[in-house]
């Protein structure tokens, strides 16, 4: 049987278009490429993008804002001395852009200044850290890429 060359064509689009089918499919229901959002709520969290920036800007007015070290035991968050303890809530979260399973968020709890991430719950590696906070009922937000 001899093949013309408009059939060799017709062919050749049949087979490029199974072969590209064929990866879009793979992709689309193997568990080994997921493609999630950064988060959950997406869409919720870009409208209160404007919030953000203001509670940002609202922390580098401070005297003195947030600062953060690598210690044994952890990373170690200190607060601005000039503030009263007491008057600041808040929580603190960690997001792991290679793996949510890692990420967690904590509740402010300080009896002195600083605050104590333990080593136990990070991992080697590049963590997000954001810091929203309130004192006195002005809201602040410290976010910064870290590696530990």
């Amino acid at each position: 049987m001899k093949i013309n060359w408009g059939t060799g064509i017709v062919i050749a689009f049949i087979a490029f278009i199974s072969f590209i089918m064929y990866f879009v499919i793979n992709m689309m229901t193997n568990d080994k490429y997921e493609f999630d959002l950064v988060t959950e709520n997406y869409y919720g969290q870009e409208l209160e993008f404007q919030h953000d920036i203001d509670k940002q800007k609202n922390a580098k007015n401070l005297v003195e804002n947030i600062s953060w070290s690598k210690t044994g035991d952890g990373i170690l968050i200190q607060f601005p001395e000039n503030l009263e303890i007491n008057d600041i809530t808040g929580n603190v979260f960690l997001y792991r852009p290679s793996n949510k399973h890692l990420d967690f968020e904590t509740e402010i709890s300080l009896s002195s200044h600083t605050l104590l991430i333990p080593d136990k719950r990070l991992l080697d590696g590049r963590w997000n850290i954001t810091i929203d906070w309130k004192y006195n009922g002005t809201s602040y937000m410290y976010k910064q890429e870290i590696s530990y």
